[in-house]
């Protein structure tokens, strides 16, 4: 079900990304786990705390 609305926001996020593939993975990950994706191709992560605030196990942000 969420996947439903995963895919399409995450197209439109990572439609401009360098490495799409490893962008949609992430997205698709983190927007499962927040149930969001922010607006745009880039920044906007004020709109998802959730997404915003998820980090890898370096530290770095995890979500694009």
């Amino acid at each position: 079900m969420v996947s439903g609305l995963c895919t399409p926001k995450c197209n439109g996020r990572c439609s401009k990304a360098g490495y799409q593939d490893r962008c949609m993975k992430y997205c698709m990950i983190c927007c499962q786990d927040c149930k969001c994706v922010p607006s745009g191709t880039y920044g906007n992560k004020h709109e998802c705390p959730c997404y915003r605030d998820k980090k890898n196990n370096k530290g770095k942000p995890k979500c694009p």
